[in-house]
């Protein structure tokens, strides 16, 4: 039958599904048939051949019809499940059914009052068809999630048969260890299987099946407490699932061996597909949604030294019940890491490449589920966190961060992508390994749109963050506190910042230190406190190497003065705030040397006008997100976390709720004009008298002097000679005392658990448009929402 009369009875039976206003019998095969057994329709001829509305409406009209659809189908997968697959036609009902639940799983999950229909039992539904065995009926919902697990190791369908023999000994499904059936090599399997085009697709259709199963989350509105577990992916990944170590392994490895440069020629990919790909895509999807656990409300994985034979480590207590966050967080073996490490900064250096040599390799587009699932891994399995951080390799994870960061900054659609490449380096840089990392020399020319300078790994972050502060898009403003903690917590580290860094930190701080910023919103003044911090933590720690920012500091001298000569009576702020109405954006450009940008690289542009975007729930404050440890001699943390709410940073009350309010306080305008907040004496002063300006007013006390006797002696005014004299200059003894490191460090709360989930299933939801899966429903999850 050709594949337009194919579709034409698949619509027809469509068709009388939709008219049929008496409930059709499960046993009327004849009829059920039509939607599985004689037609060949793709999944994207299911989307078009089958509209919501018409699901809607059978919905609506004659529920008990939808319900039958639904589980006979279901029964076809368990059937096939069962058997094993063996002849092309169980395949093709098999992909059928697979599709049309696909369908029609995202219109029953819009209707709270069909979601628990897959949680019951169906009478006679139990798995034999035989009439005694209702009593331990399972819910049609594990029938289908026991079913495609089943599926996606089934020989000959969705992975290699091992039997080189003939059909009738095929292998038992039943005794089938599929652990010998691994998808890929890599974490604890050694072999790669032969790569099937074929294999690759039904595991494809399986894995998007899956993951519509799990998005009844969309449908859900944000909860405060983020608890409410998935059903779906609580029972998948729970120990009722034979499979879930060889599929956890499967969709790791699938997703960590993929290379899609085409075996490293060059426009290899123009001359064959890539069929890989969107299984890579699939599985990263499926991966990160399955390891989506809120880590502050259960028993996390403890981190002990334990090793043994097996790819997964005997860690005790067990872990969450979640096999998939639990085998995740046992994974122990260097080269598991590593194989895990290289792969995902490779897929994340993908699109840096495009930049070198256009269209010489295939643009990956899953970079963001790249991100989350990099955060899960370091999040879950904290040895995974030091081995990423005891090599260089981190830098490999790093640069494209900052690459996705700054190229995204000017685009309100990719606000959520700056927020996880944020939280990552946050994550990164409460490790003092990290800022040491930093020192290295950065010679890769990735070309980007940032001033060119010759340094190391820390002028790349500190200049790439300048930009995305004083260029970035008005919503990226509540994301400045992280970026300034990123930029203290790895400040002690930083052996030698260049002029252009040394540069763009003291024009942050004129920005932030003038009267009408510091005294328009009741946070602004947090963001010169962590630049203060930041060089003091230099000039005490590695004033040595750092003779560009002493030299900045001694240039840029009198914004210090102004700061310890700032006013705070009411006639003065009053003033500073009328000034505000005339004055331009917060941070112009003017005062920055801009220099010329990086040779090949391409403006950070706007999103373009129609582009659709999810929206995110709020962040929540810099004060809940981390957690002050202070450094001892020998390098050990220690917490200095008071009891539970006290007040946060530099004596402002901690907000309770990451509330409209918190989103909006850095806008200048909502803070008096609406009445709600307005400067008063006694609170510049309360945070005035706690200015950390000590240590460079000793400084420039010492150094200026120096420095103006040579410029007259020498009728000098050249920069090299003072960088000279300061470079071997010395501050031993004349300081004040070092104060102790403070280190910010991120600690899990269920603010970032909700944010991650939206956020998650907000680029599930926005990257699955073929065909597209959640597109015309009614998700509460998030707004869809138009640039």
């Amino acid at each position: 039958m050709g594949s337009a009369d194919s579709k034409l009875n698949f619509r027809k039976a469509v068709i009388q599904l939709t008219t049929k206003t008496q409930p059709v019998e499960a046993t009327d095969d004849a009829f059920w048939d039509q939607f599985w057994a004689d037609t060949a329709t793709s999944v994207q001829d299911v989307f078009a051949l089958v509209p919501a509305a018409e699901i809607r409406a059978v919905r609506e009209e004659s529920p008990s019809n939808l319900a039958t659809l639904c589980y006979k189908a279901v029964e076809k997968l368990v059937q096939g499940a069962e058997s094993g697959c063996h002849s092309e036609k169980e395949k093709q009902i098999v992909l059928n059914c697979s599709r049309l639940l696909t369908r029609v799983l995202p219109c029953i999950f819009e209707d709270p009052d069909w979601r628990g229909f897959f949680w019951s039992t169906v009478p006679g539904a139990g798995r034999g068809g035989g009439e005694d065995d209702d009593e331990n009926a399972r819910p049609l919902a594990e029938s289908l999630l026991l079913a495609i697990a089943d599926l996606l190791f089934c020989p000959d369908f969705t992975v290699q048969s091992h039997r080189r023999s003939t059909v009738d000994s095929a292998e038992d499904i039943h005794s089938l260890d599929s652990c010998e059936y691994i998808w890929e090599a890599g974490v604890g399997f050694a072999h790669s299987p032969q790569p099937s085009y074929i294999h690759d697709m039904n595991r494809m259709e399986l894995l998007k099946l899956l993951l519509t199963c799990f998005s009844e989350a969309m449908y859900l509105p944000p909860a405060a407490d983020c608890g409410n577990t998935n059903p779906w992916v609580q029972f998948f990944c729970s120990t009722e699932n034979r499979h879930a170590l060889p599929l956890f392994t499967s969709l790791l490895n699938t997703v960590c061996a993929y290379d899609p440069v085409g075996y490293g020629i060059p426009y290899n990919h123009l001359l064959f597909s890539d069929y890989r790909e969107p299984l890579v895509e699939e599985a990263a999807q499926v991966l990160i949604v399955t390891l989506d656990h809120d880590s502050t409300t259960s028993a996390s994985p403890t981190v002990d030294g334990t090793t043994t034979g097996t790819a997964m480590d005997d860690a005790d207590p067990p872990g969450p019940e979640n096999l998939f966050v639990n085998y995740l967080s046992r994974i122990h073996r260097e080269e598991d890491f590593q194989f895990i490490l290289k792969g995902i900064a490779r897929l994340l250096s993908n699109p840096l490449l495009q930049t070198y040599l256009p269209n010489s390799t295939k643009k990956i587009q899953f970079h963001q589920e790249l991100l989350v699932l990099f955060w899960k891994l370091c999040d879950f399995n904290k040895k995974f966190l030091f081995f990423v951080l005891k090599s260089s390799d981190v830098l490999d994870i790093l640069v494209p961060i900052l690459y996705f960061l700054n190229d995204a900054r000017a685009d309100q659609s990719r606000v959520g992508l700056m927020h996880i490449g944020v939280f990552i380096l946050l994550l990164l840089s409460g490790e003092r390994n990290f800022g040491v990392r930093l020192n290295k020399p950065y010679s890769v020319r990735v070309p980007m749109d940032i001033p060119v300078f010759t340094g190391t790994h820390a002028d790349l972050l500190i200049v790439v963050f300048h930009k995305i502060i004083t260029s970035g898009h008005q919503r990226l403003q509540p994301l400045f506190d992280c970026l300034l903690t990123i930029v203290v917590n790895v400040s002690p580290y930083l052996k030698s910042l260049s002029m252009v860094a040394a540069n763009k930190l003291l024009h942050l701080l004129e920005a932030f230190s003038t009267t009408w910023f510091l005294f328009s919103a009741a946070q602004n003044h947090h963001l010169v406190f962590f630049l203060l911090e930041v060089f003091n933590n230099i000039i005490q720690y590695q004033f040595d190497g750092n003779s560009n920012l002493v030299y900045a500091i001694i240039r840029k001298r009198s914004v210090f003065h102004q700061l310890a000569n700032l006013p705070t009576d009411p006639p003065a702020i009053h003033k500073a705030l009328q000034r505000r109405r005339r004055a331009p954006e917060p941070l112009s450009r003017t005062g920055s040397q801009e220099g010329a940008s990086m040779e090949g690289s391409r403006p950070a542009v706007p999103a373009e006008p129609g582009t659709l975007k999810t929206s995110l729930v709020a962040t929540p404050g810099i004060d809940k997100l981390t957690e002050k440890s202070q450094v001892s001699e020998d390098g050990t943390l220690r917490s200095l976390e008071p009891a539970p709410q006290q007040s946060s940073a530099e004596g402002s009350p901690a907000t309770e709720e990451p509330s409209q309010a918190w989103r909006e306080q850095r806008r200048p305008s909502s803070a008096s004009a609406s009445g709600q907040w307005s400067p008063t004496s006694e609170w510049v002063l309360s945070w005035k008298s706690k200015l950390p300006l000590q240590t460079i007013m000793r400084l420039l006390q010492v150094l200026v002097p120096q420095v103006e006797k040579i410029c007259i002696d020498k009728g000098l005014t050249d920069e090299s000679e003072i960088l000279r004299f300061l470079q071997h200059g010395t501050l031993v003894g004349l300081l004040p005392v070092p104060h102790p490191i403070l280190i910010r460090k991120y600690q899990a709360n269920s603010g970032t658990a909700m944010w991650f989930r939206t956020y998650m299933w907000g680029v599930i939801y926005l990257r699955n448009v073929d065909p597209p899966v959640w597109y015309d429903t009614d998700v509460k999850l998030f707004e869809i929402q138009r640039v």
